[in-house]
């Protein structure tokens, strides 16, 4: 289960952290240090002042007042519950944040989504940094999975693949072959540092179309390849049989804040 904690976390790393800015570098650090500002549930890159190579300033920048309650990625960066002074860097405004904290004074956090892309070391990444603190374990399986919605089954299968994720409910893979019903492509994209880039499927129960039911990685990373092209669903939104014995619907603080980011 995942803790909100209020206060504000750092962590030094070794790993060499690029941000690009077209195909420019705009910031090259090996002096960065993971950051939690309190209520974040993901990390952010920080840097000394010295590491940006483009051009950057304190900026009245926009600040948004940030909801109660755990702040996950989806929440911007603007939201800030640290305190400190947004800065501009190449050009875009907000994509920094400029700590008044003294054990982190002259260090800038960074906006993910603010840069072009990232690099720890010379491998790309996407989303947001690896937490240090995050697991993911694969493994394969011959338990009986049946998937239900609304008393129909939307799928079946004694070859599920579990993935176990720190602080997330359990989701199962399935092959797409044991699909019951037809799936449907979604434009839903999304992306996760430790899996790679999910699209998004929809399925018709009782003449009316669910949409984004289910996800799958198609060219996931290497450290999970094991769930390739197979599919997951919304364990909150759908029933789980497991070795015949119904699994309640899970809800946790990050799982719940995900899903009305989504609408769900």
């Amino acid at each position: 289960m995942i803790r909100l904690r209020r206060e504000l976390r750092y962590e030094p790393t070794e790993k060499r952290v690029r941000a690009l800015i077209g195909d420019e570098v705009a910031v090259d650090s090996t002096r960065a240090a993971l950051v939690w500002e309190p209520r974040r549930v993901v990390p952010s890159y920080a840097v000394p002042v010295d590491d940006i190579r483009a051009a950057w300033e304190p900026t009245a920048g926009e600040r948004v007042d940030p909801p109660d309650g755990i702040l996950h990625p989806g929440i911007p960066f603007a939201a800030h519950t640290a305190a400190g002074e947004p800065v501009a860097i190449g050009g875009r405004d907000g994509a920094g944040f400029l700590f008044d904290d003294e054990r982190l004074g002259g260090h800038v956090v960074l906006d993910f989504g603010a840069f072009d892309g990232w690099l720890e070391e010379d491998e790309p990444i996407v989303s947001h940094p690896y937490d240090p603190y995050h697991r993911v374990d694969v493994r394969r399986s011959t338990r009986h999975v049946r998937i239900e919605l609304d008393g129909v089954v939307v799928a079946e299968s004694t070859r599920p693949t579990l993935l176990f994720e720190t602080s997330l409910p359990l989701r199962i893979y399935l092959p797409r072959a044991d699909m019951r019903l037809e799936l449907h492509p979604s434009e839903r994209r999304t992306a996760c540092p430790y899996k790679g880039q999910a699209s998004y499927w929809s399925v018709d129960v009782a003449g009316e179309r669910v949409e984004d039911l289910g996800w799958s990685y198609e060219d996931p990373l290497p450290s999970v390849g094991a769930i390739a092209g197979r599919v997951a669903f919304w364990d909150e939104r759908v029933d789980v049989v497991l070795d015949g014995v119904p699994r309640e619907r899970p809800r946790t603080l990050l799982s719940e804040a995900l899903l009305d980011e989504v609408g769900i």
